[in-house]
Order: C-alpha cells, then sequence, then structure tokens
C-alpha cells in the first residue's frame, strides 16, 4: 500500500459520481465506485491489491463509517413513524414469510448450505438507498410513512441477521458477539442523551466550534473505532458496530455541523475507497466460469423484488413495495464478510451483488412510476 495505490482508487472512484450525475438514470453513485474497482481489481489490470493488509483496514474503516451513516439516517425520532411502526411490521412479517419459502427453495435448487443468507437477503431492504430515493419525489400520506418504517425495521433486522445467517456453525458466537455491541449501543445512547440533557454536549460543541478543535468529530470516531474493535474482538463485523452506534447517535439528535464533517470523511475518501477495494476484490471471471453463479444472481434479485411485492396484499402499492425492494448494504455486507470468512464458493460474492443490481435497476424505474402515480392523483 503506498500513495501511488490511494492517488489510483482516488481517481478511479470518480466514476461513480460521473454515472450518477444524469439524474434520468437514477444510478447510485456506489454502483461507479463498485465497477471502478472491479477495472483496476483482480477481475481488471490488477493495479490495486485488494489482499494488501493495510487497504484493507482503510477498507473496513470505510464499511464501519458507511454503516455509521446509514444508522443516523433512519428517523426513529420521527412521532409520525413510531405511528407507522406497527403496519411497517405487519409488513416486514409478512415479506420475512416469504422470503423463508423462497430462501429455502433457491437453496434447494442451487445445492448451496446458505438457505439462511438468502432468507437475509430476501427480506432485506436498504434504508440508506431507499429513503434518498423516495425523499425527492415529495410523496406524502400514510402509506409513505408505513413504507419508511418497513425498510427501516428490515434494515435493522437484516444487519443484525447477517452475521449469524452467514456461518451458521458460529452463530452462538456471533449471537453474543451482537448482544454485546447491542448492549454497548444502548448504553451509549444513554450517555449521549444524558450529555443532551444536562447541556454538555452543547457547551462542548460550542468550545470545538470556537477553537476549531473538531472534539465531536474526534470523539465520535473515537467511540466508533472502540465499538468496531470489541466487534472484531466478539467476531462480528465492524457493519454492526458502526450502525447501532448510527441509531445512537440518531435518536439523541445528530449535530448539523458534526453531520457535514462526517459526510466529508465517509463520503469524501473512505467510502469511495471501501467501494473500489471490494470491486478490486471481486473474482467475475469466476462467474464465466461458474454460469451457474449467474443464475444465482438473477434469481436472488428476481425473488427479492417478488418478495417485497407481497405486500400488495395488504394494501401497498405496488411501486412502493418494489421501492422498498432495493438494497445494497446487506449484499455487500455478506459478499465482504463471506469473502474474508471464505465461507462463499467461487463467484458466489459475485452472485449476490449481481442480485442487488437486479433490484435497484428495477427501483430506478418503480421510483419514477411512483411519482407519476403520485402526480396523477393529485392532478
Amino acid at each position: 500500500m503506498d500513495f501511488q495505490a490511494l492517488a489510483i482508487i482516488s481517481v478511479i472512484a470518480l466514476l461513480g459520481p460521473v454515472l450518477a450525475t444524469p439524474r434520468r438514470w437514477n444510478i447510485p453513485v456506489v454502483i461507479g465506485q463498485l465497477a471502478a474497482g472491479v477495472i483496476v481489481g483482480r477481475t481488471g489490470f490488477g493495479l490495486i491489491d485488494a489482499a494488501d493488509p493495510t487497504l484493507t483496514l482503510l477498507a473496513d474503516v470505510g464499511f464501519a463509517l458507511i454503516m455509521f451513516v446509514a444508522g443516523t439516517h433512519v428517523p426513529v425520532r420521527s412521532g409520525a413513524i413510531r405511528a407507522a411502526l406497527s403496519a411497517g411490521l405487519v409488513r416486514t412479517i409478512l415479506v420475512t414469510v416469504s422470503a423463508i419459502a423462497l430462501g429455502v427453495a433457491i437453496a434447494l435448487i442451487f445445492g448451496s448450505n446458505h438457505a439462511l443468507l438468502y432468507i437475509v437477503l430476501l427480506a432485506s431492504s436498504s434504508a440508506a438507498l431507499v429513503l434518498p430515493l423516495i425523499r425527492p419525489l415529495g410523496l406524502r400520506g400514510r402509506s409513505m410513512l408505513e413504507l419508511t418504517a418497513q425498510v427501516a425495521i428490515a434494515d435493522i433486522a437484516a444487519i443484525v441477521a447477517l452475521p449469524l445467517a452467514i456461518d451458521p456453525p458460529n452463530a452462538g458466537r456471533a449471537a453474543l458477539g451482537a448482544a454485546l455491541v447491542a448492549v454497548l449501543a444502548v448504553a451509549l445512547y444513554g450517555v449521549l442523551a444524558w450529555l443532551e440533557r444536562n447541556g454538555l454536549r452543547v457547551r462542548l460543541h460550542k468550545l470545538s466550534a470556537n477553537r476549531k478543535f473538531a472534539l465531536e468529530l474526534r470523539i465520535q470516531l473515537a467511540i466508533l473505532f472502540a465499538l468496531s474493535a470489541v466487534a472484531v474482538f466478539s467476531h462480528v463485523s465492524v457493519m454492526l458496530a458502526g450502525f447501532a452506534f448510527g441509531l445512537a447517535v440518531a435518536a439523541v439528535g445528530e449535530p448539523r455541523r458534526l453531520a457535514r464533517q462526517l459526510f466529508a470523511l465517509a463520503d469524501g475518501f473512505f467510502g469511495p475507497l471501501f467501494f473500489v477495494w471490494l470491486g478490486a476484490s471481486l473474482a467475475l471471471r469466476d462467474l464465466a466460469e461458474h454460469p451457474q453463479m449467474i443464475a444465482l444472481g438473477l434469481v436472488l434479485g428476481l425473488a427479492t423484488l417478488l418478495t417485497h411485492a407481497t405486500t400488495r396484499l395488504l394494501g401497498l402499492p405496488l411501486s412502493f413495495g418494489l421501492l422498498s425492494a432495493a438494497q445494497l448494504g446487506i449484499p455487500i455486507a455478506a459478499a465482504t464478510i463471506g469473502t474474508q470468512l471464505h465461507v462463499l464458493v467461487p463467484g458466489e460474492a459475485a452472485a449476490l451483488l449481481l442480485g442487488a443490481l437486479v433490484t435497484i435497476a428495477v427501483t430506478a424505474v418503480a421510483s419514477g412510476w411512483a411519482q407519476r402515480r403520485a402526480t396523477s392523483a393529485s392532478g
């Protein structure tokens, strides 16, 4: 790992914003960054060594930051969202039941022992991807609130369940680690809420802003890294540590200045580095050598869409149901963790991402469909 590699990563990661610039395409920035990693990594020119331990550590930092920011975006303080939780929970249960049936069927068809993993993937949603998609649509009403609640519940449940599902023989150890991280996150929420009530956080904020100390950022990063260290020691992904801490911060309320600083860190460097690293670590040639993995990816994507479309039975418009099927964080986490633990067969990590890309493509169409539906209804 050297400055040459960092320069290559920083430049090639700009492919993400380039592809995401045309609004009519609705392409998330991360897609271009993943593609950039594929170009310079194992599948492409081999300019980046994804196995380099320093690069891997920096990528883990990026992963933790991405999940932390995703956690802070979950609207846990919204009273309207809390009122819609019951309907969102019922729809999540229906989606989970459908995911169990389809996940087991897919595992049997492809002769895989990863049925639990497929179930988690099919039932998951990506709050970090779906919520930014629906905000610009200007949609209102109870259905949208219930959709937001459903996506948040599914995202949280999938993040907790993934470490247990991806390595079933060590599920007990992973469950204890996840419980420890959750307890620490709740304790952190208690401390942060106490600091907020007593005005200490505001005084610290003023001192930091006036003296340019960036104290809040330093403290948040120290807590994030400490919680990530506990997660790694407990054999749990930093994904859970970052997301749990993000939820704790969201429950208290994240200062705008700190949010901007974290955005600069996560989206300006560590996030793009993580996605380029992930793309560089993928061996897409395995898909050509194992064409059944291409079929697996397509089937996972279509099954995810079908699973979430079942919410139409409970009155949610089909376009909204398809919007809730968008996923990226969980498949990326599954590919990352599975590759690190060596529990996936050749080509399976790429298949998981292929399935996610299918959901994103359909979601881009569904978002336009939902907007036209709302426009015609208001007209």
